[in-house]
């Protein structure tokens, strides 16, 4: 199984990287022995990887790092890139490759504290592979800083690094920094692809794979997690109650109350998973003693990661949010989906009841209206607003109508 096989739907997108990658040899070894570079070469030194959520930009990319450190003993006699199994490809696919760096956002932004040793990594050699690959996964979180560091590295790239910048839309970017990347956009897979994907490297039952794809519409890893985890489905089946919730302020409050409560416990779950072993791992590097004290000059280094986590819960938090409210925007458009005289690719079918019954007590101009209420919300999320805030102000605008 190639490094391509799992990406869903990007078949023309697969073909450049794959060209690219072959291209991306003669470029190693004209700079590894001084001779002249090929000329039209499909490789270059930054990519911008743009589409939908749940198109798979980060696995694209991830999957191109892949194909760039791949070893394959074929490849010695013609074999394309990105073999998927030697161990070039294995560790760049998992994440544990020396050479490739993944950068994401702990909170809300990049900060340029994150990208310091980023950027100055880039510009060493490889250290074993035959690229120095730099994946950001969250280029639009990028503030100021962070985004001219970045900029001034990819102005002014090593010979082998190559950087791979992963953003919904070319306009979440920088102009000066998109002007100097190979820009490819992903396509929303089909639900028939995704689900597909589930049966074949998941083993789901094709109803249950299908029933999950179309409930996502096409995002991979949502789809993934619905169909394999009994929680998230629960999680869901509670969230697309909530519009036969908002009848009166008291069930506005309270449904906020607990959409909001639900996105702190799954932060806290997370941070319960990670905050403890990175705490403990900080402490042995910094050479504290078991149950002991921690040594002299270590507490602005522990306060740091203490910040770190708190931005992370953040975070999780406000993502798990963002989740329920895409559930629920789906919810409202099957409602006016149905309103409109349309069931054609209903993506709720286990809530149709519910959809009914909001389809005849309602215009489509509430519909409408109650879109743009969740809209709303997420973007008062994105600036900042404390959630429990801007969720009740959507659940009185949902009531509304």
């Amino acid at each position: 199984m190639t490094v391509w096989d799992d990406l869903v739907g990007q078949e023309k997108v697969s073909g450049q990287l794959a060209a690219a990658a072959r291209d991306a040899d003669a470029l190693v070894t004209a700079v590894t022995t001084g001779a002249p570079p090929p000329e039209a070469s499909k490789m270059t030194h930054a990519w911008l990887f743009t589409g939908p959520p749940g198109a798979g930009r980060t696995q694209v990319a991830r999957a191109f790092a892949a194909a760039l450190q791949c070893v394959s003993p074929d490849r010695a006699l013609g074999g394309a890139p990105g073999c998927g199994f030697c161990d070039g490809c294995h560790t760049a696919l998992i994440g544990t490759h020396a050479d490739v760096t993944t950068v994401a956002a702990v909170g809300s932004q990049i900060l340029a504290e994150d990208m310091r040793d980023t950027v100055r990594k880039s510009y060493t050699s490889p250290a074993t592979g035959r690229w120095q690959v730099i994946l950001v996964e969250d280029a639009e979180r990028l503030n100021e800083k962070s985004a001219n560091a970045v900029l001034k590295a990819v102005e002014e790239p090593a010979p082998r690094t190559v950087w791979l910048l992963c953003a919904p839309s070319l306009e979440d970017v920088l102009p000066t920094i998109r002007s100097r990347c190979r820009h490819l956009n992903l396509r929303t897979p089909s639900v028939e692809a995704v689900a597909d994907l589930l049966v074949r490297r998941e083993g789901i039952e094709p109803a249950v794979a299908e029933a999950a794809a179309r409930a996502t519409q096409g995002h991979v890893d949502r789809a993934r997690r619905l169909a394999t985890d009994p929680a998230a489905r629960e999680r869901r089946a509670a969230v697309l109650k909530l519009p036969l919730r908002v009848e009166d302020v008291g069930g506005c409050l309270k449904a906020a109350q607990e959409l909001v409560d639900a996105a702190a416990e799954d932060a806290k779950v997370l941070a319960e998973e990670m905050d403890g072993k990175e705490t403990e791992e900080l402490k042995a590097a910094l050479g504290a003693a078991q149950g002991g004290r921690m040594p002299r000059g270590t507490a602005g280094v522990m306060k740091d990661l203490e910040d770190k986590q708190k931005r992370r819960r953040t975070r999780t938090q406000r993502d798990s949010l963002d989740l329920a409210l895409t559930d629920l925007t789906g919810f409202y458009r099957d409602v006016l989906a149905l309103q409109l005289g349309s069931r054609v690719a209903i993506a709720n079918g286990d809530a149709e009841d519910a959809l009914e019954r909001l389809a005849r007590g309602s215009s489509p101009e509430s519909t409408l209206r109650r879109i743009e209420a969740i809209a709303a919300c997420r973007d008062a999320l994105d600036r900042n607003v404390a959630p429990l805030l801007a969720v009740e102000a959507m659940t009185m605008a949902l009531r509304a109508g």
